[in-house]
């Protein structure tokens, strides 16, 4: 049996998906074990990713290099025998782990000159692999293109689902959408508060109720939200009660989600539910929601997308200019009726 283990990527987004390959993997070694390392912030994730067996976080935090802590880590490694790793990172850092565990196959991308590292090293053609779901996957092809990619597809546990919508003191009598207003990269990915606001007010005249998810960093975000309506009481801040195994089962309850290009947007396109994903720096030609329920929304401003974390004008238009009745006439195009 194949002992394959994946150095995970550092987002959450990417950690979604590089399901993709784990898909890929399981179809080309079905009796294979795959065992992930991964930081902590995103282990959650791999909860819902049927395909796992075993997750093992790793304790470094962004940019540390501690080479004697990664030695340490390699040869404590070695008791799970590997005969694959595949690096999907591409620092020289991520590839000096499963060299210390004196794993047989080490593959990744050329990456930072990690020659010797890797033993089965590609170098990375961006006109054949556009995305970045192409890229995960053809590290399991030879570093060629794969014709056809499976989507993320996370499992839900409905026992915990229930458990939570009473432990919440959630009420499911009305129909939900959930709003995903945060992107750690920064303002320039994030729809206006306001927006996110008005839009809110207009859901919940029309009989919905609106969930506002995220991590303790974007409460402030959520607050702002709220703070523009007046708080009515169909309008529901989760922000920081919920870690990302829960926020997974809470969003399958959604009829839709609203969110910006951001960690979230993936996990809701992963649990299969119609998703509007607003796009302001960023672009949707390499990390696209993977979705066939999912419409994109981004400006035609001159100067997006320029991948900026924060406006170089001031001004966002590229977010600004994208109303919340815009996002309200694509919702009535996917909404039930």
């Amino acid at each position: 049996m194949d002992k394959i283990l994946v150095i995970a990527p550092s987002w959450v987004g990417d950690m979604v998906m590089s399901q993709t390959l784990l898909k890929q993997l399981k179809r080309d070694y079905p009796s294979c074990q795959i065992d992930v390392l991964v930081n902590s912030w995103a282990q959650d994730v791999t909860k819902r990713m049927p395909e796992v067996n075993q997750v093992l976080v790793n304790p470094f935090a962004h940019g540390e290099l501690n080479l004697r802590k990664r030695w340490q880590l390699g040869r404590q490694l070695r008791q799970y025998n590997y005969s694959h790793c595949i690096v999907l990172p591409n620092s020289l850092k991520s590839a000096l782990i499963p060299w210390f565990a004196s794993i047989p196959k080490r593959i990744g991308f050329v990456g930072e000159m990690r020659y010797g590292l890797l033993n089965e090293i590609y170098r990375l053609d961006k006109q054949n692999l556009p995305l970045m779901i192409d890229r995960f996957c053809a590290l399991a092809n030879q570093g060629q293109a794969v014709p056809q990619i499976s989507y993320p597809q996370f499992t839900i546990d409905l026992t915990h689902q229930q458990s939570l919508v009473r432990s919440l003191n959630l009420d499911l009598t009305k129909p939900i959408i959930c709003f995903c207003p945060a992107a750690e990269y920064g303002p320039a990915k994030r729809w206006l508060p306001e927006h996110f606001a008005k839009l809110a007010l207009i859901l919940i005249e029309h009989g919905y109720q609106v969930w506002i998810m995220g991590s303790n960093k974007d409460i402030t975000i959520a607050q702002q939200i709220i703070n523009y309506t007046n708080s009515p009481p169909q309008l529901i801040n989760l922000c920081g009660k919920t870690n990302l195994v829960e926020v997974i089962d809470l969003l399958a309850l959604a009829s839709s989600v609203v969110s910006n290009d951001s960690g979230l947007m993936h996990i809701a396109c992963a649990v299969n539910i119609p998703v509007i994903a607003i796009y302001g720096s960023s672009s949707a030609s390499f990390t696209p929601p993977l979705s066939k329920y999912a419409t994109i929304i981004q400006s035609n401003q001159p100067c997006a997308p320029c991948f900026a974390r924060t406006c170089q004008y001031g001004h966002y238009r590229c977010l600004s200019e994208i109303t919340p009745e815009l996002i309200w006439q694509h919702l009535q195009n996917i909404l039930p009726t």
